[in-house]
């Protein structure tokens, strides 16, 4: 399917967007249950308080070194979970959109709801502070000095490990799912793309898994985040991901477009309607939430039409008539809950052979560790790594 690039109505479609974002913040009424766990210290992460909410629910804040000031963090365990201590739970990571926090899911979501009855863990991270714009997970450039915020070194390399230290996990790839709205769609297939063996079931809700695909993507997505760093976050623009003019590789590192091949083995479930009032919108309709799905659709439609081209499956539901909020996407969490745990019944298979591609100059994937000697920033591939063998494609020298 092909589309012009540069098209005048899509271009107006970002500025609607763009003049609609707004700073949202949701308060909690504390409860007086006690914890039915003991979160320690462990894997970068300080545990500052736990507010038990309930017998499922905890509100956990947390300091890291890589993130300003303090994060928080909804868990809510199984019923019965302190009943049988031998009992191990797949994890579902849920994560909320822009201008909004680790509380979303269970203020303005239904997600503890949903969940009832089920056998798994949600852990549900800010992926901004303070409710603020968001980091769009990824450890910011910030003009090339990089530093505070390192989103994508908090949920990946401290958030994951911590919880299966605190938590009865099922602590491998087969156990853990991760889904998003909005923002946090594009999190939820950036992430297993950028850390396949991770996650085996990817998901997103009105997301954005295209920043880098084309003229219209990267002038949107360029416009949309460089507006959430100056007027959400009080950020310089191009603090995330640097400058196109110069970085536009690190973009590229974390578009899930660009990176489709390296989600040929997870199970891929994308959820959206095309921007018209639908059936769950209230009166009035919001103004902005029509030309943000109406955009996500375009974006979405380029991924599956994408992954079509690479012969990489996924589950699409372009469900028509519906606009960006809420309603809907307590509809997707629903929906997708019975094919979750479907796929934790059975789980997608690992691969035989490993063929990854990333510009990262290290990194380690289903146990295969490699760094790059190089002078500048560029994409390498493993491919074909089984125990008979491997080669790696880039420059410079690798190890």
């Amino acid at each position: 399917m092909n589309r012009p690039r540069g098209n005048a109505s899509a271009k107006a479609a970002w500025l609607a967007v763009a003049t609609s974002l707004a700073l949202a913040n949701v308060g909690v009424v504390p409860g007086a249950a006690a914890s039915p766990v003991s979160l320690q210290d462990g894997h970068g992460l300080h545990v500052v308080g736990v507010q038990p909410l309930d017998a499922r629910l905890l509100a956990v804040t947390v300091s890291t070194p890589a993130l300003p000031g303090t994060a928080r963090i909804r868990i809510l365990l199984p019923a019965g979970y302190a009943t049988d201590p031998s009992r191990r739970y797949p994890v579902f990571y849920l994560l909320h959109g822009t201008s909004g926090g680790a509380e979303d899911w269970t203020t303005k979501g239904n997600a503890e709801q949903a969940t009832a009855g089920l056998p798994l863990i949600v852990v549900m991270p800010d992926i901004a502070l303070n409710d603020g714009g968001g980091g769009w997970c990824t450890n910011w450039y910030n003009q090339g000095h990089y530093g505070q915020p390192q989103w994508e070194t908090f949920h990946i390399d401290e958030l994951i490990p911590w919880v299966d230290q605190n938590l009865r996990t099922i602590a491998s790839r087969e156990g853990r799912a991760i889904a998003g709205l909005s923002q946090g769609g594009f999190c939820s297939i950036s992430y297993p793309a950028r850390y396949p063996d991770l996650f085996s079931i990817a998901l997103a809700y009105s997301g954005a898994p295209n920043i880098a695909h084309d003229l219209d993507s990267e002038l949107g997505s360029t416009l949309i985040i460089n507006l959430t760093e100056v007027t959400l976050d009080g950020a310089p623009p191009n603090s995330m991901f640097g400058d196109r003019a110069t970085e536009q590789i690190n973009w590229e590192d974390h578009d899930p477009d660009t990176l489709a091949p390296n989600l040929r083995n997870t199970d891929l479930f994308m959820y959206f309607g095309n921007g018209a009032p639908g059936p769950l919108d209230p009166s009035p309709v919001n103004p902005g939430a029509t030309p943000i799905e109406a955009l996500v659709a375009r974006d979405n439609v380029e991924f599956h039409d994408r992954l079509i081209s690479l012969g990489i499956p996924s589950h699409y539901d372009a469900y028509g008539p519906g606009t960006h909020s809420w309603p809907y996407w307590d509809r997707d969490l629903m929906w997708s809950l019975g094919p979750i745990m479907d796929d934790f019944a059975h789980p997608p298979a690992r691969p035989r052979r490993v063929n990854y591609t990333v510009a990262d100059p290290e990194y380690s994937v289903y146990g295969w560790q490699v760094v790059m000697y190089r002078p500048a920033m560029e994409f390498s591939t493993l491919a074909n790594a089984d125990g008979k063998g491997f080669s790696l494609a880039g420059s410079g020298t690798g190890l």
